[in-house]
């Protein structure tokens, strides 16, 4: 997750006593059902506890339209991290367990949670398995675990990864992120690539971001020459799938602009498929290229997991099909999803989601109380570009690529702000207020992103 977040129908009697008869496992801290092997049912169930699902739950929660546990969260993580600050803790800002919690201590004790992963969806029979076996019913289903993960997509990869003597890292991964400065601090001289692989990430910006830092670590340590980088120690290269810097025409020229005053070899519609010993091989149309390296910063193959991918809830390409506007299901009109499991065709941030979620959860009440959706998702998104130490790009679009800036035209000294331009107060956004709003507001259904805090 990554991520910008700028200021600016219902159940038997029966049943829900059921639900409610499972005592809470501690006080302050959500319900955690026990292992029962029979079926269970809840008005809403949101499977996902990261940072949609803790977004929407907690907006419903706050509704007062639920009793305590009529809203069920499934999640199998022990703990829940904020991903957008990974790039910082690969650019040596941050230390990656100051962006940890414990997955339940985040989790209102009035909303049921299952600790356990999911295994399969039903939209037919409206339940969900979990991977113990047990089955979980539901009125509506939110679908929103995020995406995966897939290391070993990249021939060699996981096993780079391993190695610690390997120059090879990733800010992608919890258990992988640490690597990545003490990588960039060894080393002193060669050949640094930074790569972006083809098909949907997480946060599209964040690849460049561990570059741009590396790049300004190595020049303030005398190692890099950006006017002139074959005199320096070190030269960089940014190996992208894609064709230009970014996807948003306004940012991807500015960032055009970066690469080349700075000396950054640009490697475009290059795609990383394997990893043996110090060469990296990539796909260009047709052919193989390989070059060597001194160290790799490989962002892997990411795409959603196979419960979702399997399920009649899917598109072809494995997400859950919504319509665009709404988020609702095209197929199943009790089913939602938002954030990155969604086919909603905007960039997989966190800051999206401050706009998805109350749409989502408006549209969902609405469909409670038999109406049809009317709120309207336009593609908000936001990728805060960290393009040197003391310096971000705040970039903001929706739909299309078109900029939709929260404090773009604001009247500064010597004309209007351009968030096109590199700001050290951005900068303090993304290293010290987003975190911190994020666990303090987000997580806890109050954060709405440019339209602020929501009770």
């Amino acid at each position: 997750m990554s991520s910008s977040l700028v200021t600016k129908t219902a159940l038997t009697a029966a049943t829900r006593a059921a639900t409610r008869a499972v005592p809470l496992s501690r006080r302050g801290f959500a319900s955690v059902a026990p292992v029962t092997g029979t079926s269970r049912s809840h008005r809403i169930v949101v499977v996902g506890g990261g940072a949609a699902g803790l977004s929407i739950s907690h907006k419903l929660l706050r509704t007062g339209k639920f009793s305590p546990e009529e809203i069920a969260v499934i999640d199998p993580a022990q703990h829940h991290h904020y991903q957008p600050g990974w790039t910082l803790v690969g650019g040596g800002l941050k230390d990656p367990l100051s962006l940890r919690r414990d997955e339940a201590s985040l989790i209102d004790p009035k909303l049921q949670f299952y600790n356990q992963a999911v295994s399969q969806l039903s939209p037919e029979t409206d339940s969900v398995t979990l991977a113990n076996g047990d089955k979980i019913g539901y009125e509506h289903l939110i679908v929103v675990p995020g995406i995966e993960i897939t290391y070993d997509k990249i021939k060699g990869l996981p096993e780079a990864l391993a190695d610690p003597s390997a120059p090879v890292s990733t800010i992608y991964g919890a258990h992988t992120v640490s690597k990545v400065f003490p990588t960039i601090e060894k080393l002193k001289r060669g050949q640094a690539i930074f790569t972006q692989p083809a098909g949907v990430i997480k946060c599209a910006g964040a690849p460049q971001k561990a570059m741009w830092l590396a790049l300004d670590h190595w020049k303030r340590a005398g190692l890099y020459n950006p006017s002139n980088p074959s005199a320096g120690a070190i030269q960089i290269a940014f190996a992208t799938a894609l064709p230009a810097m970014f996807g948003v025409p306004k940012y991807s020229a500015r960032l055009e602009e970066l690469r080349k005053e700075r000396g950054v070899e640009g490697l475009f519609a290059h795609d990383l498929v394997e990893i043996n010993g110090n060469k990296a091989v990539f796909v260009k149309g047709e052919e193989k290229v390989t070059r060597e390296f001194d160290l790799l910063h490989v962002v892997p193959k990411m795409g959603p997991y196979a419960f979702v991918k399997n399920s009649a809830v899917a598109d072809a390409a494995g997400f859950v099909d919504v319509n665009q506007a709404t988020t609702q299901s095209t197929k199943f009109k009790n089913v939602w999803s938002a954030g990155d499991a969604s086919s909603l065709p905007t960039s997989k941030t966190a800051a999206a989601i401050t706009a998805e979620a109350p749409v989502l959860v408006g549209n969902l009440l609405r469909s409670l109380e038999g109406k049809e959706p009317a709120l309207e998702y336009d593609g908000y998104t936001s990728c805060p570009l960290v393009t040197e130490y003391g310096k971000v790009m705040l970039a903001e679009f929706k739909y299309a690529g078109v900029p939709k800036e929260t404090f773009g035209g604001l009247p500064i000294v010597g004309g209007a702000l351009d968030q096109g331009t590199p700001r050290r107060a951005f900068y303090h956004l993304k290293k010290d207020f987003f975190p911190w709003v994020y666990f303090n507001s987000m997580v806890k259904g109050t954060w709405s992103g440019p339209k602020g805090w929501r009770f």
